[in-house]
């Protein structure tokens, strides 16, 4: 009776888990508060929301390391792994694929004829007449430096691991999150130094909106792979990885070389080619 039971495939079934449910719940949650939020109501919903949405993320992750621990994570699983890790950056890219549309249908279209609010609001040049754009040779070219740098660093940890280098693998780490913590306190000194705002209501225009939209997003992004490589450290210095098994490593990796990449396009389109005078 017992073999008939027996696992003969290499696939892992998951055990029963509550966090696909308890995930959902707290997105509608989320979703719910910043309507709510957006239209005059106090944010405590959207907090919640928020709050319950990491702590499900947490618990859900933590499970399926421990799974890892377990051996549950067969080649073939961990091939599985690496698809939905490559989907999520596709995925990715489609969303800033939708704040480059929105930044080159208002820049190289700024005078077309039945966009006449656009019209009125740009001057019918780009960028709009009256806004002062960076200077990309400035902070702009320094934050580029910087990210770029830190791609360098966490491929020498992902080479250092491979290696089982063990200290290299944590100064690696180090290296990347102090580069990417400069890069975020780099980008919110800009912002404050910023000559153009978001909202019409703030003396923004469509510059601003499309600007803050694109760099901000990206930014949010950056915090986010930060924390990523923070977990990924802290998981290397308790010896959780092997040359042979690393697949959180790979993906923090990954993650962070997508959003060195974005930013090489953010930097060519945003500040390089809108700062050569009105199209």
């Amino acid at each position: 009776m017992a073999e008939s039971h027996a696992k003969n495939h290499p696939y892992h079934l998951v055990d029963p888990s509550p966090w696909p449910a308890l995930s959902s719940l707290a997105a509608f949650i989320l979703a719910v508060g910043s309507v709510m939020w957006f239209h005059g109501h106090a944010p405590w919903t959207m907090i919640v929301g928020s709050v319950f949405v990491i702590y499900c993320m947490g618990m859900w992750w933590r499970d399926v390391i421990r799974e890892g621990h377990k051996g549950d994570h067969t080649p073939i699983v961990q091939l599985h792994l690496r698809y939905g890790m490559l989907l999520f950056i596709a995925s990715e890219v489609m969303f800033f694929v939708a704040w480059f549309w929105a930044f080159f249908d208002a820049a190289l279209f700024p005078n077309e004829a039945i966009q006449y609010a656009r019209a009125e609001a740009t001057g019918g040049i780009w960028p709009p007449k009256g806004v002062e754009v960076f200077n990309p040779w400035h902070l702009p070219l320094l934050n580029t430096l910087i990210l770029l740098t830190s791609g360098t660093t966490v491929t020498w940890a992902h080479h250092a691991l491979l290696h089982n280098d063990r200290e290299g693998i944590k100064w690696g780490l180090i290296c990347t999150i102090v580069l990417a913590a400069l890069f975020t306190l780099v980008q919110a000194y800009e912002y404050t130094h910023a000559a153009f705002a978001f909202s019409r209501e703030n003396g923004g225009n469509i510059y601003g909106s499309t600007f803050f939209m694109a760099t901000g997003f990206h930014g949010f992004h950056v915090i986010v792979g930060t924390i990523f490589l923070i977990v990924i450290l802290l998981r290397a210095m308790r010896g959780e990885f092997t040359p042979k098994a690393h697949f959180g490593f790979e993906a923090a990796a990954w993650y962070w070389h997508f959003v060195d990449v974005v930013w090489l396009f953010l930097f060519a389109s945003v500040y390089i080619w809108s700062s050569h005078g009105a199209y």
